[in-house]
């Protein structure tokens, strides 16, 4: 429509015009926005990292601890403490146990020639596979003090495939087979 003498005179043709002119404006708003967003998006991936510096960034996470701590003050939440929280699941009763025990290597000592005695243990939990059943290898070692001195003993650790873990050589053997060779999901 180039002019006003172009618009028709009958009110219903003046209305399904209107109605037409309404939808157009609509999807053009709808384009815009689109294209709007689009643009912004553009402009982050390009000018968004290099434009981020260390100082922005710890003014931001100095900005969240600010807020956190005005929503507990707000809230009134205990402090949670890092001893409340549980380390890890233990493992099942219904797996079956194997004790392990390791002994020192000797039963005097060199320098005084007193015996042994216990004065306690350290337990090791380590979950294993055996092919088609898994098990729990309960490895004890017994502290033990000389009778003559104050030295003490006991025996050390076993290596192990993860260092303070609980999973052992046979469990992250079977593992790794069933992912990357059988080609199963990780549960």
């Amino acid at each position: 429509m180039a002019s006003a003498h172009a618009l028709p005179h009958d009110p219903e043709n003046l209305r399904a015009s209107a109605a037409r002119l309404l939808a157009e404006v609509k999807a053009q708003a709808i384009l815009i926005e689109k294209l709007r967003h689009q643009h912004a998006g553009h402009r982050v991936h390009r000018f968004g990292a290099s434009s981020e510096t260390a100082e922005q960034l710890q003014l931001a996470l100095e900005t969240s601890e600010i807020a956190s701590a005005a929503m507990a003050a707000k809230l009134r939440l205990p402090d949670v403490e890092e001893t409340d929280l549980p380390k890890r699941r233990p493992i099942p009763d219904h797996i079956p146990r194997q004790k392990v025990e390791l002994t020192a290597a000797s039963d005097c000592c060199a320098g005084c020639g007193g015996a042994l005695r216990r004065l306690g243990e350290d337990v090791t939990k380590e979950l294993e596979y055996v092919p088609g059943r898994f098990s729990v290898n309960r490895i004890v070692r017994p502290r033990l003090a000389y009778s003559g001195c104050e030295r003490f003993a006991q025996a050390p650790l076993p290596l192990r495939p993860i260092e303070r873990g609980c999973p052992g050589p046979g469990l992250l053997a079977h593992v790794l087979v069933s992912k990357y060779a059988d080609h199963l999901p990780l549960l």
